[in-house]
């Protein structure tokens, strides 16, 4: 694993606020892949469209990174994965970014690049933003094709159709559309977002001002899932996966790292629960490797954590103790639906905790 005596070192990641509210820069490649077209194709602002394809993408992720892991979890449950093939970074980097240093030579066996930034330079010499994950990139030029997670996610359910798997859910129903659309940008804005906002403040104001904005909206989810099942309407949406992989990380890393420590998830009954389902279904909790995830944050995040000691809990047993989400009518997901299998060879976690070894069995 990288550290700071690695002679290919350049330098700790700066992710905090100098001085007052931390901002997030939300300019992405804004590609998109399209069943509508038949070759890249460049659009009127300035974007280009790219053809859908089996085996022509790969995805770039990372098991620490919670945008990515939505990319991962909707790859999952749509059976994308013999269509589009997953690379993944290893949880710590420097300044330059993710690298492929848990594969055999430390380089990607598809790709043979060792950065995902290659990636990014052998279509912009010159970019000029963060080396981000999730990322689409063309296997045949190791070009990257887009880091725009959301409409990456939103594609991987209505664009990839002819590659689904047969009874794939449907994440994203149209007449769900708008009330999933308020609630994603409400959910980023101070729950995504939001826990990045408290632990990259660069102020005691900034951080107050995060931190309650945050509350706020964890208790109107906390409130909100003690009606309801699923954040909209009966089955689990797009909605629900980012929601998730916030709050999955909250106790093991947001509580203390961020300080964001007024509960835990596992103190707050309907959440709890709520993630209990949710980790206990194919796609969630298979796709979630805690040691990653903490090595990532305690480890890359040395402008808060500088003597980068990793901790050892918080026990999160509890997310496979049966839940009471049954209390509410609804389902996972509509009839019909069929569930990943097994996941394919190669994309097992690498660093399971005892209890997940119950989701292989249960599945």
């Amino acid at each position: 694993m990288s550290t700071n005596s690695n002679p290919d070192w350049a330098g700790d990641a700066k992710n905090a606020s100098p001085d007052g509210e931390f901002i997030r820069d939300t300019n992405y490649i804004e590609d998109r892949i399209s069943g509508r077209v038949s070759e890249v194709t460049a659009q009127e602002n300035g974007t280009f469209r790219w053809p859908l394809e089996s085996g022509r993408y790969r995805l770039i992720a990372a098991r620490a990174c919670p945008w990515a892991h939505r990319a991962v979890i909707t790859r999952r449950l749509m059976g994308l994965e013999d269509a589009i093939s997953l690379g993944l970074a290893g949880p710590t980097h420097d300044i330059r970014s993710w690298t492929f240093d848990l594969d055999p030579g430390e380089v990607d066996p598809v790709l043979g690049i060792a950065r995902l930034q290659e990636a990014y330079f052998n279509r912009y010499p010159d970019y000029p933003r963060g080396i981000t994950v999730p990322a689409l990139v063309e296997e045949s030029t190791k070009r990257v094709v887009t880091n725009d997670y959301s409409s990456m996610v939103r594609d991987f359910i209505k664009e990839w159709t002819p590659f689904q798997r047969a009874g794939a859910p449907n994440l994203y129903p149209d007449e769900h559309a708008a009330e999933i659309e308020e609630l994603n940008d409400y959910i980023f804005h101070n729950i995504n977002n939001g826990v990045y906002r408290c632990g990259f403040a660069g102020s005691q104001d900034a951080y107050e001002k995060a931190y309650a904005d945050l509350w706020e909206a964890l208790d109107w989810v906390e409130k909100r899932l003690g009606t309801q099942r699923y954040m909209v309407g009966d089955h689990i949406t797009e909605t629900d996966i980012r929601l998730f992989v916030t709050l999955i990380r909250f106790d093991p890393v947001y509580y203390s790292h961020f300080k964001c420590s007024r509960a835990k998830m596992a103190e707050m009954p309907n959440i709890r629960g709520y993630l209990q389902e949710l980790f206990q279904l194919p796609g969630f909790g298979d796709t979630t490797d805690f040691t990653e995830i903490k090595q990532h944050y305690f480890m890359v995040h040395t402008e808060i954590n500088p003597t980068k000691i990793v901790p050892v809990g918080p026990n999160m047993d509890w997310l496979m103790q049966p839940h009471d989400r049954g209390r509410f009518s609804g389902q996972p997901f509509a009839a019909g639906t069929q569930l990943p299998g097994p996941l394919p060879a190669g994309e097992e976690i690498k660093n399971p905790e005892p209890f997940q070894r119950q989701l292989a069995a249960k599945h």
